[in-house]
């Protein structure tokens, strides 16, 4: 028997992106986001509180990364989720994790995350439901040890983190169930 629950959105997995920007006067800043995902084969959507100081960096910049947080930065990425931009200037110093500027859009890359997207702000929408920033992917990067013998990211291997919205835990990716455009194949007979 099914249980009606609180009007919430249960989506599971939502992933662990950390947005990175460039404020006015260069400072780093990484905003732990869940509420984010891909909306069409090069773009992304983010769906973020416009009081945020990465919303008023993308204003300014147009430009940001959007990085998978892994389980080996489980703390960093967790940071970057509790301590305001707005408040602490040192935010990013405080992680102990480097940045060097992307050689494509006006945005640090984190070097600690495996993949990074590197993106430009072609749409800031404001509706009746919040902040939505959509960017157009201009590059992605990858470190090696996450690729697979065809040179194509394995998500086995960058143990990305993943939000649970139910409880508010992290998990990561786990084991290869199916292959998508196959596994339902013999229903199709």
């Amino acid at each position: 028997m099914k249980r009606r629950m609180d009007i919430k959105p249960y989506i599971f997995p939502m992933p662990v992106l950390m947005v990175a920007t460039y404020g006015p006067d260069g400072t780093v800043d990484v905003m732990n986001v869940a509420w984010g995902g891909a909306c069409a084969s090069d773009m992304i959507a983010l769906n973020i509180s416009e009081g945020h100081k990465t919303s008023k960096n993308i204003k300014e910049r147009g430009d940001f990364t959007v990085a998978l947080a892994d389980a080996k930065h489980i703390v960093e990425a967790d940071f970057f989720g509790m301590v305001s931009g707005n408040r602490d200037k040192d935010k990013f110093a405080k992680s102990g994790l480097t940045a060097k500027k992307s050689n494509l859009v006006d945005a640090p890359v984190i070097e600690e995350f495996p993949v990074t997207l590197e993106c430009h702000a072609v749409d800031l929408q404001h509706t009746i439901y919040g902040f939505r920033v959509l960017g157009q992917i201009k590059g992605v990067l990858a470190d090696a040890d996450v690729l697979d013998a065809e040179g194509n990211i394995d998500p086995l291997k960058v143990n990305a983190l993943i939000f649970d919205k139910f409880r508010g835990d992290y998990y990561t990716v786990g084991k290869k169930a199916g292959t998508a455009w196959s596994t339902g194949s013999k229903l199709m007979k």
